[in-house]
């Protein structure tokens, strides 16, 4: 679970996307931001709500968002899973979990009774002043973009 709550300030961050270039929280600087963190590429849950985010994509530009993913997957396997789904938007590699544990999103997690250190799926509305307006903490993978859009009013 997450530290930050709604009406934080974002914490900076930044690193590599799928391409090698640095992205970090001033790239984004006057704009609206869907940050969303997710365990790992190409795998069926990650691979919907990226999807879905990306479908509805332009519409997110066109009310004054934008979306990065963040992953501690590497560039290579961010560059391999853009490619193969078409996402349009910026994936950073966090492979040291810097960014994850800024954020409060790397924790323990548990499966079939075994416990772990994992990315807890975490989405954050962040507004143009870098203050957070929403945090969603149980993400509906396959339909994230409406209930953004339902939290949110918009």
């Amino acid at each position: 679970m997450t530290h930050l709550k709604v009406g934080d300030k974002t914490p900076d961050f930044r690193g590599p996307n799928q391409r090698g270039e640095e992205i970090g929280l001033s790239h984004f600087k006057g704009k609206k931001l869907i940050l969303y963190f997710y365990p790992k590429d190409d795998t069926p849950g990650c691979t919907a709500e990226s999807c879905n985010l990306n479908d509805n994509y332009n519409a997110w530009l066109e009310k004054g968002f934008e979306v990065v993913g963040v992953s501690p997957d590497d560039v290579k396997s961010h560059m391999k899973f853009a490619k193969k789904f078409g996402l349009n938007f910026n994936l950073i590699a966090d492979t040291e979990k810097e960014i994850l544990q800024r954020y409060g999103v790397w924790g323990e997690k548990s499966m079939f009774g075994k416990k772990y250190m994992g990315v807890l799926r975490t989405t954050f509305v962040i507004n143009e002043n870098g203050v957070i307006e929403a945090i969603f903490e149980k993400v509906k993978t396959d339909d994230h973009t409406r209930q953004i859009e339902k939290t949110l009013n918009i």
